[in-house]
C-alpha cells in the first residue's frame, strides 16, 4: 500500500492509524533482526500519535496525505528526546533537545514516527556496511549491502517497515540505497528541503528527500518538506509547487536526453539493457527522446571529491582527537580531506560553477535527462571492488559514479524502479531536471511509473 492508498484508507474508515502503525512495528520485530534497517525505535511514541491522529480525524481535522501515516526517519535527522547517532560512536548517546526542520514539518503534518533507520558510519559511505552498529542487509537479498548512506531507509520502505523513510544525499545516498533497494529515492535542488538540524557531512554538497513505494508518495512528501526556512542560510526563497502528477499524467512531447558519452560507457549488461527500455517506453508515450553529449562527467566527479574530501575533513575536525571512533573506511577518508590544498578545493569551486553553466546549457535543449543510477546491481557486503565488463573497479567510486556531478550541481534527480538483473537483484533509472524543476521531473517520472509495476514487487523477507 501507497502513501495516497493509506489516506484514502483512514478516511474511508476502513483502516485506522494505529493498524497501519501495528502493521508497520510487526514487520519491524519480524524483520529488523534480518535486516538492521532500524537502529531506534519508539513503538510506544507511535502508537501515542496514531492513537492521536485518529481522533483528530474522527473530529474532522486533516493535517494533509501524510495525516496518521507511519513515517522513519535516517538518524542524521536530530529528533527532540529521541537518540540521534548518524551511526557513530561519536553520537551514540546523543539526545537532542529540538526537533530538526524536516522532523518539525512531518510532525506538524500528522506523520507517525516510528524511529531511526541505520546508516553509513556519518552518512560517508555508499555500503551501510557499519562497525559500530553492525551491517544493513539488502532485503532483496541480505548477503548484499542496501546501498549507502540510506541504507536502512531503503531497507525499510521496501520491506514494508515505513511508508516513507527520509534520507540524506551528498553523493548519491537517496539515489543508490533506492536503485539496490526497489524504492524511489527523491534528490530535490538544493535548497528546497531545509537542513536546519541535520547532522552534516558537506554543507554545499547534502541534500534531503524522501525514500518512498511510489513517485506520487515522493512527490506529496515534498510538498510538505519543501519550502523556505529562515534557520537555513542555504534555504532558498523559490515558491512552493503543487508537485503531486495526476493520474494519467501525460508525457507527450517532453524532451529526453539519453547521454551519449561516459553514462553507457562501463555499466553491466542488465542495468544498460533496463535503462534503454525505460528509454523505450519514454518515445513510446511521446516522449521526444534525443541522444546528447554531456560535459565531462569523470572531471565534475573528481570536484566533487575533492569538495567532500575537503568540507567533510573540516566538519569533522575537532574530533581529532577521538580518532578511536571512526571506522577505518570513514578514518581514511578525513585523512585523505586533511592533506588536500586548499588551492585544490578553490579551483574545485571554481570549476563547479563552470560546470553549472555547462549544464544549464545542455538544458535549453532538454526537460530531463535520463541515465542508470548505478552501474551495477547490489554487490555482497564487505566487498571492495566490483567486476564490470571484466574490469575491475573500486565498489565505493563505481557505485557513485553516476549520481555524484548531481550533487555538485545540485539539480534534482530521482531514482525510480526499472527492472530485475537475472539474479532478481533491482535496478534503478535516474532522471535529472533543471533546478526548481522538480514538478516536470516528477511527472516524468510518474508517466514512467504507470506504464510498470517494478514499484509493486516486493522482496520477501
Amino acid at each position: 500500500m501507497t502513501i495516497i492508498e493509506a489516506g484514502k484508507a483512514l478516511r474511508a474508515k476502513t483502516v485506522s492509524s494505529r493498524e497501519l502503525t501495528e502493521q508497520c512495528l510487526a514487520r519491524i520485530e519480524a524483520g529488523n533482526p534480518k535486516c538492521n534497517a532500524f537502529l531506534t525505535l519508539v513503538a510506544e511514541e507511535a502508537l501515542a500519535a496514531a492513537e492521536r491522529a485518529d481522533r483528530e480525524l474522527a473530529g474532522g481535522q486533516d493535517r494533509g496525505p501524510l495525516h496518521g501515516v507511519p513515517i522513519a526517519l535516517k538518524d542524521v535527522f536530530r529528533t527532540k528526546g529521541i537518540r540521534t547517532t548518524c551511526g557513530s560512536l561519536l553520537f551514540k548517546d546523543h539526545v537532542p533537545d529540538y526537533d530538526c526542520a524536516v522532523a518539525g514539518r512531518l510532525a506538524g503534518a500528522g506523520a507517525v514516527m516510528l524511529g531511526k533507520t541505520h546508516m553509513h558510519e556519518l552518512a560517508y559511505g555508499v555500503t551501510s556496511n557499519n562497525p559500530h552498529f553492525g551491517p544493513v542487509r539488502n532485503p532483496w537479498n541480505l548477503q548484499c549491502v542496501p546501498g549507502g548512506s540510506s541504507g536502512g531507509s531503503g531497507a525499510a520502505v521496501t520491506a514494508g517497515m515505513a511508508y516513507m523513510a527520509m534520507g540524506s544525499d551528498t553523493g548519491g545516498s537517496i539515489r543508490v540505497p533506492a536503485a539496490f533497494c526497489n524504492t524511489v529515492g527523491l534528490k530535490p535542488t538544493y535548497g528546497r528541503v531545509s537542513r536546519f538540524g541535520v547532522m552534516p557531512l558537506d554543507f554545499s554538497l547534502d541534500h534531503m528527500g524522501p525514500l518512498t513505494r511510489s513517485v506520487r508518495d515522493a512527490a506529496l512528501c515534498l510538498e510538505i518538506l519543501a519550502g523556505r526556512d529562515e534557520r537555513d542560510e542555504t534555504s532558498s526563497h523559490a515558491a512552493v509547487d503543487s508537485y503531486v502528477p495526476p493520474e494519467g499524467v501525460s508525457i507527450n512531447g517532453l524532451r529526453v536526453g539519453v547521454p551519449s558519452n561516459f553514462y553507457f560507457d562501463r555499466v553491466d549488461p542488465d542495468v544498460a539493457a533496463a535503462v534503454r527500455k525505460m528509454v523505450q517506453l519514454s518515445a513510446g508515450l511521446g516522449a521526444q527522446v534525443d541522444v546528447v553529449p554531456v560535459p565531462d562527467i569523470a572531471s565534475l566527479n573528481a570536484i566533487g571529491r575533492v569538495i567532500l574530501l575537503s568540507e567533510a575533513a573540516a566538519v569533522f575536525e575537532r574530533y581529532g582527537d577521538r580518532r578511536e571512533a571512526f571506522g577505518a573506511d570513514v578514518r581514511a577518508l578525513f585523512d585523505q580531506g586533511m592533506l588536500l590544498p586548499a588551492t585544490d578545493y578553490v579551483n574545485a569551486q571554481r570549476l563547479r560553477r563552470q560546470f553549472r553553466d555547462e549544464f544549464l546549457r545542455l538544458f535549453q535543449g532538454i526537460d530531463v535527462l535520463v541515465t542508470p543510477v548505478t552501474p551495477t546491481v547490489a554487490k555482497r557486503i564487505g566487498a571492495a571492488t566490483v567486476q564490470i565488463n571484466g574490469v575491475e573497479e573500486d565498489f565505493r567510486l563505481a557505485t557513485t559514479r553516476m549520481v555524484r556531478g548531481i550533487n555538485v550541481l545540485g539539480f534534482p534527480a530521482i531514482s525510480i524502479p526499472c527492472g530485475f538483473d537475472a539474479n532478481r537483484m533491482p535496478i534503478g533509472l535516474q532522471i535529472v531536471a533543471r533546478p526548481f524543476a522538480e514538478r516536470q521531473l516528477l511527472a516524468a517520472a510518474a508517466a514512467l511509473e504507470d506504464s510498470t509495476d517494478f514499484h509493486r514487487q516486493s522482496p520477501e523477507l
